[in-house]
């Protein structure tokens, strides 16, 4: 999110739209504000030791929370549980993303040129079948994320686990990113690191 691809619109107008199908009307931009409230303040997305539907489930249940707390923060004052459900199965779509017009002709031409290829993101499973749906997963060698490697950037761990798929050492490997936690976990892990500024 914000170096391979964004979303078609913000998400407090998806969760806008979202919520108005369950009668509850809150304003997009109050929804913005409280969703980057409720994200910062959430554990991070990483569950060492678990695997399989455990995994599943937890990771649910932590973007259900995000989800929930984000709509009472912007002035709801009930949320179905199924309205958290349905958003995080529709960012398990294609339909909420985009691909930044550049990046798959830059992968390809990469994977082409025989380097090794991997996304480390704070994310969860939902995202190397997301890929995969948006046309980039040909072109990668390797998904880390957050939920599955038990811990999120800036740490190195993600990093470490991403090397070691690839085969490679840390002194051989740039990471791309957009983010400080991008820049702090590669350094902790010995990578060179380009940060993206995107408009």
């Amino acid at each position: 999110m914000g170096t391979l691809i964004g979303l078609r619109q913000s998400v407090g107008t998806t969760y806008a739209e979202v919520a108005g199908q369950h009668g509850i009307h809150l304003e997009p931009a109050s929804l913005d504000r409280a969703f980057r409230q409720a994200y910062r303040s959430a554990p991070p997305l990483a569950f060492p030791q678990l695997s399989g539907s455990a995994l599943a489930e937890a990771e649910r249940g932590w973007w259900c929370s995000v989800v929930s707390t984000t709509l009472e923060q912007a002035g709801a004052t009930q949320v179905p549980p199924a309205l958290g459900h349905q958003l995080f199965d529709l960012y398990a779509t294609a339909d909420p993303w985009r691909v930044f017009p550049e990046v798959a002709a830059l992968l390809e031409r990469w994977h082409r040129r025989g380097l090794r290829l991997a996304v480390v993101s704070n994310f969860d499973s939902r995202l190397a079948p997301l890929l995969e749906r948006l046309g980039l997963a040909p072109w990668l060698d390797a998904v880390v994320v957050s939920s599955s490697a038990g811990a999120a950037k800036p740490d190195p761990a993600p990093f470490r686990q991403a090397l070691d798929q690839l085969g490679l050492d840390a002194a051989a490997v740039w990471h791309v990113g957009d983010s400080p936690e991008d820049e702090a976990g590669a350094a902790a892990a010995g990578m060179a690191c380009v940060l993206i500024r995107r408009p």
